[in-house]
């Protein structure tokens, strides 16, 4: 984590109502998260601020949408779960104390298989599986910070869906704790899960619709 100054938890803060007012230079938690009141979406990592882009485009919010549906269709009656952004989930270290965790994610799309992860705030621990969407401007993002976390936490799987390329790269965790990259899919092709045996999805499902 960040060496730089921890932001105070203190219990007649106020409410912060404007990004602006966040200092750049001072590491937050999950509870200063909790009183942010400003419209823009934000992610922690290790306790720095990353406002995230804009309201997604139409063909990303259609990628979601395509990927959701085969999820779900699948995991019917099963124990597993899909959600989609906005949808926090916290990375805790140790304590699972609002003020001890200092990175909060919002995945396009995650499928969690333990329910005890689950509360009334999003998840809390690691998901089975995450896919992010990646999008012009946060490509960097995704492929650095989030690469790093997805795997120091033990996600199992991790999906990089390209719409530039219209392709699907999956990094699966090994039993030694690192990622280890799938070739790229692309168009006419399918992958499947080690997370959910018999799963298949075509790529051409995943990017039809869109125009």
């Amino acid at each position: 984590m960040s060496e730089s100054k921890p932001y105070p938890i203190l219990s007649d803060d106020e409410p912060v109502r404007a990004f602006n007012d966040i200092d750049g230079s001072l590491t937050y938690s999950y509870a200063n998260y909790l009183n942010w009141l400003f419209p823009e979406r934000v992610e922690l990592v290790e306790g720095k601020v990353f406002k995230m882009s804009p309201a997604p485009s139409r063909v990303h919010q259609g990628i979601v949408r395509n990927i959701s549906n085969a999820l779900v269709n699948y995991l019917k009656g099963k124990p597993c779960q899909v959600y989609f952004a906005p949808f926090d989930v916290r990375f805790p270290k140790e304590s699972k104390a609002d003020k001890d965790v200092y990175t909060v994610l919002q995945p396009d799309i995650c499928v969690i298989c333990d329910k005890s992860k689950l509360d009334d705030r999003g998840c809390i621990g690691a998901p089975d599986i995450v896919v992010e969407i990646l999008s012009p401007g946060n490509t960097k993002m995704e492929l650095l910070h989030k690469y790093r976390i997805y795997e120091a936490f033990g996600v199992k799987e991790y999906w990089v869906v390209s719409q530039s390329d219209q392709s699907i790269l999956i990094y699966t965790l090994q039993d030694y704790g690192k990622f280890q990259p799938s070739k790229i899919f692309t168009l006419s092709e399918k992958v499947t899960s080690s997370v959910l045996p018999g799963f298949e999805l075509f790529l051409n499902d995943v990017f039809e619709d869109l125009g």
